[in-house]
């Protein structure tokens, strides 16, 4: 099999690029799909949360309060540490799940690891890669769809980009980048070449 890691800043286009490889044939192991299934009522990350961040990280249908979470880990008054500590809980989780995944993969398959924070956790993530891609785009088209699509304020958008690894150290440790400033159709077609030279590699 041939093991690749995707990755890129939040709001660049890279769920638009995961999308496409899976329609190509690839298998995408989704992390921000196995952030959310921990932290369900019951999965394996909430009560660890609400011990360290107290009652107020839950609703009271008991769900995870995701803004309030956003807020205290990510938002200016947030406490250090907090993002560290909130990552020591589920990113070993995540892992476990990201393996057994894994496990239902044959020998001649494309799998793809969708990790938003491939570069800040690409020392101690327990997969290695054959290859990265990272997808890119200007900050400011990326704070404008996050304000626009998502509905963060300027500041709760700069506040992600700032908890982030910058383009320059996402473009480090890849060895493909593609530029989602582009047109959607020169964009895919861009895909659409680097998932030939994955199968040619692989075969």
């Amino acid at each position: 099999m041939l093991r690749v890691g995707l990755t890129g800043g939040i709001a660049a286009g890279k769920s638009t690029v995961s999308a496409h490889l899976a329609e190509l044939g690839a298998h995408v192991v989704d992390y921000d799909q196995l952030a959310r299934q921990i932290v369900e009522p019951g999965g394996a990350a909430l009560d660890a949360i609400v011990r360290l961040f107290g009652p107020d990280s839950l609703l009271a249908d008991g769900s995870l309060n995701r803004a309030w979470m956003a807020e205290h880990v990510f938002g200016q008054d947030a406490e250090p540490g907090a993002r560290e500590r909130l990552d020591a809980i589920e990113h070993p989780l995540i892992y476990q799940l990201a393996a057994h995944e894994e496990q239902s993969c044959g020998s001649s398959d494309i799998i793809i690891h969708d990790v938003p924070l491939l570069a800040e956790v690409i020392d101690s993530i327990p997969f290695s890669f054959d290859h990265i891609i990272t997808v890119e785009a200007p900050v400011c088209m990326r704070l404008d769809r996050m304000i626009e699509e998502r509905g963060m304020s300027l500041e709760q958008a700069e506040g992600r980009i700032r908890h982030q690894s910058s383009e320059a150290e996402r473009r480090a440790i890849a060895d493909f980048v593609v530029d989602s400033a582009q047109p959607m159709t020169k964009m895919m077609a861009q895909v659409d070449e680097i998932y030939q030279c994955l199968l040619t590699e692989l075969h």
